[in-house]
């Protein structure tokens, strides 16, 4: 079960990454595709179910590493939900959505 979760939780990172080539693709000024928004999601979904499910696993999670990656998936979401409601984004917003995914990618690979 937890090798699915985990598959899954990379899954919709690389969902993340590809809805950044997706908007570049899109241009300046086209709505946030909502691929951002669906990624963030279901990583928070798996994330979670990851965590919950950890003493059934018999694997034990940092504590304060998954806790500062939550709150990097919040603010990637949150932003996400914000400009895809609104219908107009910034032009830096796709580039700080995957510059949040990659810090959320690095705090999993090189955090300890």
């Amino acid at each position: 079960m937890r090798d699915l979760l985990v598959f899954l939780h990379l899954l919709w990172m690389a969902t993340l990454v590809g809805a950044f080539l997706v908007q570049l693709r899109a241009g300046a000024g086209a709505p946030l595709n909502q691929g951002f928004l669906h990624g963030a999601a279901l990583q928070l979904v798996t994330g979670l179910a990851l965590q919950l499910l950890s003493p059934l696993t018999h694997h034990d999670y940092n504590d304060a590493k998954l806790g500062i990656k939550l709150v990097v998936l919040v603010i990637l979401g949150g932003l996400a939900l914000f400009y895809t409601l609104r219908r107009a984004n910034p032009r830096w917003l796709p580039f700080t959505l995957v510059g949040l995914t990659v810090v959320n990618v690095g705090l999993a690979v090189f955090w300890h």
